[in-house]
């Protein structure tokens, strides 16, 4: 359904450094230099942090999360320290299972430097 995801940054380079942090977690490269956006490809997607087009300072969804397929509970738990680690900070609860319904997920929240709402999910058997 989706092409691409796309946050902002109000500090590019910043932001590369978290990012890589995090795709290097989960086995992706390193996100490529594009001028006014990085880019990362990573399992058939794509997602890019962008200054914003129009000039104006970046701002975050409220209400909004992006979120990224995990292999394994250990590979959410590697995230989202080394999101940490590279300057973002951790919200919703602590990592961990959530139980919704007919489903079993291991969920992990951060945001980057630039307060977007990122998530680690991990989709358990139930």
């Amino acid at each position: 359904m989706f092409s691409h995801i796309v946050v902002g940054s109000s500090d590019l380079q910043r932001s590369k450094t978290f990012y890589d942090a995090l795709f290097a977690a989960i086995g992706g490269p390193e996100g490529m230099n594009a001028g006014t956006r990085v880019i990362y490809a990573h399992n058939g997607g794509r997602f890019m942090v962008a200054t914003p087009v129009n000039g104006e300072p970046c701002s975050f969804a409220n209400g909004g999360t992006i979120g990224f397929l995990m292999a394994s509970a250990e590979q959410a738990d590697a995230w989202h320290a080394a999101g940490i680690a590279a300057g973002g900070k951790t919200c919703e609860d602590p990592p961990g299972v959530r139980e919704l319904g007919v489903s079993k997920l291991y969920l992990a929240y951060l945001r980057d430097p630039d307060g977007n709402k990122l998530c680690a999910n991990y989709r358990m058997e139930s």
